[in-house]
């Protein structure tokens, strides 16, 4: 587990979690969270019990959504089952014992918090849900229950570098069209008429221009650091068919 020293706070636990420390094997080795994974269930629940018990938590309280790469952030005032976890990729809340989880294999996970108002949030923060917002989303969210930006600190977790993201020669389009200067985000990849996206830059910088009073980054690559990561874009280079999930968590204690 990695934390930050941003979040690091009274009343306030957290940890980004790399793929080591669990009971998984193959493909998905070892702490893979990610329920909507091919992985054994059974697995996955052992997995998820171990980051609870890492925290001080109930494992019944670290929630995670069905990620849909929205722009959507809702409060978590209680815990839901497998079945029923909500469409979104943002979580709040200021309910104690709850955690609220992110999962990730190449997006960006970002966790908030603001610890005087007892608040938290996190978000799964793709390239399109950054675009249109989600992290906009949950700072609303949070506000809504009585957080202050200026006094906010998000950091975002282990994220596809800009050294491995290669898109397509459309990608860029909807990113100039919010904003000519966004082209700074972007450079020639090797093959012709590509580009090599950085997705942290983007989302560190949108965070700040977000008002939030202190950003920062890990600075971990998903894709070149596969002894601790899950990659999904590493995967697919390699025709595999599936992959595991890393997890990040925030909570109120």
């Amino acid at each position: 587990m990695i934390e930050s020293e941003a979040l690091r706070k009274p009343g306030i636990v957290h940890g980004f979690f790399t793929r080591g420390g669990g009971h998984s094997t193959g493909i998905f080795a070892s702490l893979n969270a990610g329920w909507g994974s091919g992985d054994d269930p059974d697995l996955v629940r052992k997995n998820r019990e171990t980051v609870a018990r890492t925290l001080g938590l109930f494992a019944s309280n670290v929630v995670t959504a069905h990620q849909v790469h929205s722009a959507e952030a809702i409060e978590v005032v209680s815990p839901w089952t497998v079945e029923d976890r909500p469409k979104v990729d943002g979580l709040v809340s200021k309910t104690k014992g709850i955690g609220l989880g992110v999962l990730t294999a190449d997006c960006g996970p970002v966790l908030f918090a603001d610890a005087e108002a007892g608040v938290v949030g996190a978000c799964h923060a793709g390239w399109k849900g950054a675009l249109t917002g989600v992290t906009e989303a949950t700072l609303v969210a949070m506000e809504k229950l009585g957080a202050v930006r200026a006094r906010t600190s998000a950091v975002l977790g282990p994220t596809i570098g800009g050294e491995a993201y290669e898109v397509g020669p459309d990608f860029p389009k909807p990113f100039l069209e919010q904003d000519k200067e966004h082209a700074r985000y972007f450079r020639p990849s090797l093959k012709d008429g590509h580009h090599m996206f950085d997705l942290p830059a983007y989302l560190v910088d949108r965070l700040k221009r977000e008002g939030v009073g202190t950003v920062s980054s890990l600075g971990l690559d998903t894709y070149s650091d596969e002894a601790r990561f899950y990659s999904y874009r590493r995967a697919t280079h390699r025709g595999e068919q599936d992959y595991g999930r890393l997890i990040s968590v925030i909570a109120v204690v």
